[in-house]
């Protein structure tokens, strides 16, 4: 069971000092994930490392890298589960659906004393990433961390100067208990971590993180919700941001001084440092629990290289440049599938969401994960929706053609929003974005994770099936992931077999697993 209990200052110190040390690893490497007690916020509980460290080390390679990540599973602790997978999130996987993460969709989870290896290509991608366990809630125990595929031909070059580990900016929502210890539907986060450091409310002042500049120089900095749950308001005082990337897509550059960013979404932005030598404050208000900036809450520090190493003073401002989705335009290939016109698509589909209290519900039917992975059902030979399990909650897409996804809110049908909701295997336009009511077929933005915003919204995707296999299509808010927020699409079933070749690794993950006792799954 998880152990928690407060820390003393010296173990702060050195966890801190640990994390600032490690640093990135790939795209060739072992992921070791173990158990650990750590104190992100000054407060000690058992959780789930990557190499050791929360958040995990970036991974980092280059657009056409072969990245091959092999996931060592030394748990322990049951509490937290003692299987595992993990999530590429944002990576295509054509050809490589099996490497993909998702537990039950496209593998067997990997069993403790076990390890596999995840081998797959980033053809031609290139942006921000990150990583995370796709099994149940694993992730917000601590299995997530960034990730980041350098394009050395980047579009965007000639607008900064500085684009490496030390830009990479990770928020997380951080727990005190474990996620199956705690609520089902936890009411917010004991702390916001910004670079796996933060306070909680009622806390001491532990270690902030602190993101380094000098003047004069413009900096890519890559923002990653590792979140759980809530979404992040994020800005940072005196300095607008100028957003070129959105979910490892480029796009035309935006100047705001205010982003929301929900669970799973990634932003580029590029900050010149063209203010005074001095300390400014990085503020992330979480959409639930603690929220204030009091003593430290929810912040980072931006310290200009030659100031003192002190805590900022600097006050928020009321933010007049708010990111607003629709103002993004994809930099190449802008225009979204189909005609331009409503449902002008070879399919098209609009979700019904629903409610019971304790699941979800996507067209009547709360997703269950089945014993089989729905990958290996299409292997051993299942091809039709009414064949595959869990029965009600896949649907089969024909190859190359345009689909339409549309998923409307209303004011009971799905408690909790904004929903960001997350479509493998593909990046899709957003045709119809949360809080506006008009449809863009010329240029919208173009993502993988999506706010479904709130009650009124009909937020519409599209996307063209050219990537063979089965993908998930679900909520990014883990607990509502867990009450089955979620569908699978099977996508050119039929060629499945023909362009997807698990290892014989793979093959094996499910007889190991299904010989478990329950108390090491």
């Amino acid at each position: 069971m998880g152990r928690f209990s407060f820390i003393s200052p010296l173990a702060v110190a050195y966890l801190f000092q640990s994390r600032l040390a490690f640093g990135a690893i790939g795209p060739v490497t072992d992921l070791t994930i173990s158990n650990a007690d750590i104190s992100p916020d000054g407060y000690t509980r058992a959780a789930v490392v990557v190499n050791g460290v929360f958040p995990g080390p970036l991974i980092t390679g280059n657009t056409g890298d072969n990245f091959q990540l092999n996931v060592i599973d030394n748990l322990t602790n049951e509490t937290m589960l003692k299987s595992t997978t993990v999530h590429w999130h944002g990576f295509y996987q054509r050809g490589t659906n099996w490497a993909d993460g998702p537990a039950f969709v496209n593998q067997c989870p990997i069993a403790t004393g076990n390890s596999f290896l995840y081998d797959f290509t980033a053809t031609d991608q290139a942006g921000t990433f990150w990583y995370h366990s796709h099994l149940s809630t694993q992730y917000c125990d601590g299995l997530r961390g960034p990730m980041v595929v350098y394009d050395p031909n980047d579009p965007h070059a000639d607008l900064y100067d500085v684009d490496d580990e030390s830009t990479v900016i990770t928020l997380a929502d951080w727990y005190h208990t474990a996620a199956k210890l705690g609520a089902a539907f936890p009411a917010g986060p004991d702390s916001v971590l910004i670079n796996g450091l933060g306070r909680f409310s009622g806390g001491n002042s532990s270690e902030l993180a602190v993101i380094t500049v000098e003047q004069g120089k413009r900096y890519r900095f890559r923002l990653v919700s590792i979140s759980c749950d809530p979404n992040f308001t994020f800005s940072i005082d005196g300095h607008n941001m100028t957003v070129i990337e959105a979910d490892a897509v480029n796009h035309e550059p935006v100047t705001v001084d205010s982003i929301q960013i929900l669970a799973g979404q990634r932003y580029s932005f590029v900050l010149t440092a063209d203010q005074d030598i001095d300390n400014y404050w990085v503020r992330a208000l979480p959409s639930g629990g603690t929220v204030t900036f009091d003593g430290g809450l929810n912040s980072a520090i931006l310290r200009y290289s030659g100031a003192a190493e002190i805590e900022p003073t600097t006050e928020e401002s009321t933010s007049v440049l708010p990111l607003n989705e629709t103002d993004l335009v994809p930099l190449d290939s802008p225009a979204a599938p189909g005609e331009a016109v409503e449902g002008g698509v070879d399919y098209a589909m609009s979700l019904s969401f629903s409610f019971n209290g304790s699941n979800f519900f996507i067209n009547d039917n709360t997703f269950v994960p089945p014993t089989v992975p729905v990958l290996l059902q299409i292997l051993s030979g299942a091809s039709s929706a009414s064949d595959l399990l869990p029965s009600g909650s896949i649907y089969t897409l024909p190859t190359n053609s345009t689909i339409e996804i549309a998923f409307p809110i209303t004011s009971t049908n799905a408690p909790g929003t904004p929903h960001p909701f997350h479509l493998h295997g593909h990046s899709f336009s957003v045709v119809r974005s949360a809080g506006s009511d008009t449809y863009n077929y010329v240029n919208p933005v173009r993502r993988d994770v999506v706010s479904t915003g709130t009650a009124g919204d009909n937020v519409t995707i599209r996307f063209t099936t050219d990537n063979a296999g089965p993908w998930f299509l679900h909520c990014h808010i883990d607990f509502h992931l867990e009450a089955g927020f979620a569908m699978v699409f099977s996508e050119d079933t039929a060629d499945v077999a023909s362009q997807n070749t698990p290892s014989t690794a793979w093959s094996d993950l499910c007889p190991t697993y299904d010989a478990l006792d329950s108390s090491d799954l």
